[in-house]
């Protein structure tokens, strides 16, 4: 029997996981490890903030996965070592033929001061739930969607978030008591992905009334006062605050000297093996440079590839078979708009000299084809 060992049920480690079941004998087991009992559709929480989506909606058990022959340990992966192809979880040690790291990025909102109690992250369930309380509750004042630092995950989520809520408040009447601002470290929304598609986003916030400001770096914030100061010396107040935390490596990466100088697990950009063989990484653990010098973009779209290219590789490897599959850095992304409508960019991030990025007439038709995907994601595997 042979073994491969996944760290992280999240979007890439999933896919990974039923692509090797599909591929592999039914002799050989696949292990899943994640400190969660469920998984949690992330996009999804979008909605939440906004009440279109209620908790019980964007989680599932990831004890389901035992019922298509995946073996799930709810356990929180505590050290790695890569050489040995091992990993400790719980109070066991785990030996397999080959390692996926899927473990994500983790959030750090403590990295700066008073942001915890002085505002929501809205990457977590709790507190996307908590956001649209308050935005219920909200009557008149100014909100404010904060990227906090960079690098981060989905690079448009704070932008959807800011039209979500303009969306919102305009159905229930408030919009014109209420100011909506972003302020965020990028200099460019979704810049990785070109000037036009920067251009567009930065249109779509103007058109709402959505005050943006680039380059601010937020050094504290003063939860009594409900007030930002910014590293260039601005000060905003606020009455909502809906941020994006500081996200960092996970410190057992970090500890099994996985992480490379960029911060991140350095992979083949096709393969996605380390510099250990048979220990590959997937999803927003890596860092993949682009052409340009930035890196490839945090994205559930790109996890979900590679997920399913390092199952692939692995079924032909452990077969001794020759070895095709290869990730193209090819992605879509869906952009919400409120009120019903989405955008939609696709392209190829691997394109030298810049990605190549086409954008599509936003319209209603995007968002429900996002709504299809979600169903999408729980029917084929819960």
């Amino acid at each position: 029997m042979r073994q491969v060992l996944i760290c992280g049920a999240g979007v890439g480690g999933l896919a990974a996981a039923h692509r090797l079941r599909r591929l592999l004998p039914a002799s050989d087991r696949i292990v899943v490890f994640d400190q969660s009992p469920v998984h949690t559709f992330w996009p999804s929480l979008l909605w939440m903030m906004t009440g279109a989506r209620q908790a019980d909606q964007v989680v599932r058990p990831l004890s389901a996965l035992r019922e298509r022959g995946v073996t799930v340990e709810s356990s929180a992966v505590t050290a790695i070592d890569a050489e040995s192809l091992t990993v400790t979880a719980g109070d066991r040690r785990w030996t397999g033929d080959a390692l996926i790291l899927a473990l994500g990025a983790d959030l750090d909102p403590e990295r700066i001061p008073g942001l915890v109690e002085g505002g929501d992250n809205f990457y977590t369930v709790a507190g996307a739930e908590q956001v649209h309380r308050r935005l219920a509750e909200l009557e008149r004042g100014r909100v404010v969607v904060l990227v906090s630092r960079m690098p981060f995950k989905c690079p448009a989520a704070p932008y959807e978030a800011a039209m979500l809520i303009d969306g919102y408040l305009r159905k229930r009447r408030r919009r014109e008591a209420v100011d909506i601002a972003v302020w965020v470290a990028e200099p460019a929304p979704m810049g990785v992905a070109g000037p036009s598609v920067s251009q567009g986003v930065i249109n779509a916030l103007t058109e709402r009334g959505i005050d943006y400001h680039p380059h601010e770096t937020v050094i504290g914030v003063d939860p009594t006062t409900k007030r930002l100061k910014f590293q260039s010396g601005q000060t905003v107040d606020y009455d909502l605050l809906a941020y994006v935390p500081p996200h960092r490596v996970p410190s057992v990466v970090e500890a099994a000297g996985l992480a490379s100088e960029s911060g991140w697990i350095a992979v083949n950009r096709h393969t996605l093996e380390t510099s250990v063989p048979n220990v590959f990484a997937i999803g927003d653990v890596t860092g993949i440079p682009l052409a340009l010098g930035k890196p490839l973009p945090k994205a559930g779209v790109f996890a979900h590839a590679q997920g399913e290219i390092v199952a692939k590789i692995l079924a032909h490897r452990l077969a001794g078979r020759e070895e095709s599959a290869s990730f193209t850095g090819e992605g879509e992304c869906f952009i919400e708009m409120g009120r019903g409508v989405a955008g939609f960019a696709r392209g190829n991030f691997y394109a030298e000299p810049e990605p190549q990025v086409r954008t599509y007439r936003s319209g209603r038709h995007w968002h429900g084809a996002k709504v299809l995907f979600e169903r999408h994601w729980w029917q084929q595997w819960w």
